[in-house]
């Protein structure tokens, strides 16, 4: 149902119409909210004035133009007072400094333009991912400042890239405000998004909540790939180690090993831990956790490295092919914030300081992964194998595990490696071409062969 004539927060301004900020306002502007979106880039408007999102999201594009040629999303670059609306929403990135520590000043600055064209009585939400006491030590602040009547809520984001439009409409929203009349008011503008409003007594546990969620997974996924060292050590396979233990078993849910990065999940447990130690706290766990994750590249390819110099023939400069660079393949997306392909392309670089380097992504343009990684971008998977002597696949994108892997390796140089970071191709499962090896994370002391000199194949396992 469609936001009623009757209901007074119907016009909406959304402050940043980066991933977070656009699909929310097509949402938004679907239900039949009137949304002005504030956006600095010139190119990101250019784009949004054609109707263009300036990102990859499943169904983004067409519903992007129906309501900007309906009128119900318009766009500029800074806010003029008076701006009739009653709602303003703050959704600009929060990205770490050289230091680690969050930064604040894109929401301070968002902040002062909306202090400055917002009327009394405005309703204010905080959706950025943000240090905890962002809302009431730097918001606040400057709401005040301006000399205006206004309630103030945060109500973070949580959608999945790649998901984002469908879960808008179902998963929880949180509200947290200081005020029950706020929260009230606030949820009332949800629900006409989503069935479920999650209420919180104070802008503090908004906060923390995000910051918690995502934290949780990082350490989740930190104990899978601290798994996958250990196996890796112990000469047996991760993937069997895991799969064997949840089956059936109700108390154990492992996470599979991969890389771990993206927007939220790079930085979200450094912005919770750096709130802890704002009052005192240390988080040993999440701190271990992050450089459990953070630390991945760097042994992978230190393995590789020992790996193929005990290989015949492996040549000083080859060509090494990266498979998957956004940070993540499911669901598909295009992001390369966070992408975890750059440090392993950074070590890989210093390992293999003459080798040639290819890269291929089924979603990430070819001009962005020549612009971004300075790689030879490539068309298909087949053509960034061919003549490869070491492919990585690093991010677990269908098309990956849609090929056979024999065929695939069948273009690869001799003697070739294709390396697995997501276990996507299950042991025993296929017969690799000769002189080309298999080997996943977490099975470093097992690697798959293809009919190799077995005094040779056991040199190279014994390096690992």
């Amino acid at each position: 149902m469609n936001v009623y004539e009757g209901f007074r927060d119907r016009r909406v301004v959304i402050a940043g119409l980066g991933y977070v900020g656009l699909t929310l306002a097509v949402a938004m502007a679907e239900e039949g909210f009137q949304v002005h979106g504030i956006e600095i880039r010139d190119d990101v408007l250019e784009k949004l004035a054609r109707g263009e999102p300036h990102f990859f999201e499943p169904g983004l594009e067409e519903r992007l133009k129906l309501v900007v040629e309906q009128g119900a999303l318009t766009f500029s670059k800074s806010l003029q007072r008076p701006f009739l609306a009653t709602v303003y929403i703050i959704t600009v990135g929060t990205p770490l400094d050289g230091n680690g520590a969050v930064r604040l000043d894109m929401i301070r600055n968002a902040t002062e333009q909306l202090a400055a064209a917002m009327n009394d009585g405005a309703l204010v939400i905080l959706r950025s991912t943000v240090k905890v006491g962002t809302a009431r030590n730097v918001v606040q602040p400057i709401l005040d400042a301006a000399g205006r009547r206004y309630e103030i809520a945060v109500c973070p984001e949580r959608t999945l890239e790649g998901s984002a439009l469908d879960e808008l409409r179902r998963i929880p929203q949180i509200v947290g405000a200081d005020e029950p009349g706020t929260v009230s008011r606030a949820s009332q503008l949800f629900s006409f998004l989503t069935p479920t409003i999650v209420r919180v007594p104070s802008l503090e546990t908004a906060e923390v909540i995000k910051l918690v969620d995502n934290t949780y997974r990082d350490v989740t996924f930190a104990f899978g790939n601290e798994v996958a060292r250990l196996c890796n050590s112990l000469g047996v396979n991760s993937r069997d180690v895991i799969e064997a233990g949840r089956l059936s078993y109700p108390r154990t849910n492992v996470a599979f090993p991969g890389p771990v990065g993206g927007p939220c999940l790079e930085k979200d447990p450094h912005i919770l831990a750096e709130s802890g130690r704002t009052c005192g706290v240390v988080t040993p766990l999440i701190n271990a956790a992050r450089w459990i994750n953070e630390n991945q590249p760097q042994e992978v390819v230190r393995f590789l490295a020992s790996f193929t110099a005990n290989l015949t023939d492996f040549p000083d400069s080859p060509v090494i092919s990266l498979l998957g660079l956004a940070f993540k393949g499911q669901p598909e997306t295009d992001d390369l914030r966070g992408t975890m392909a750059l440090p392993v392309l950074a070590a890989l670089r210093e390992a293999f300081p003459a080798a040639t380097f290819r890269g291929f992504d089924a979603v990430v343009a070819e001009q962005q992964i020549d612009s971004v990684f300075g790689i030879t971008p490539c068309a298909n998977i087949r053509d960034a194998l061919r003549g490869t002597h070491l492919a990585l696949a690093l991010n677990n994108h269908r098309v990956f595990a849609a090929h056979k892997l024999e065929s695939l390796c069948q273009g690869m140089a001799r003697p070739g490696v294709y390396y697995d970071f997501w276990n996507m191709h299950k042991v025993g499962r296929f017969s690799l071409p000769e002189n080309v090896y298999y080997i996943s994370l977490g099975n470093h002391g097992r690697p798959v062969a293809g009919q190799a000199p077995r005094a040779r194949m056991h040199a190279a396992v014994g390096a690992a």
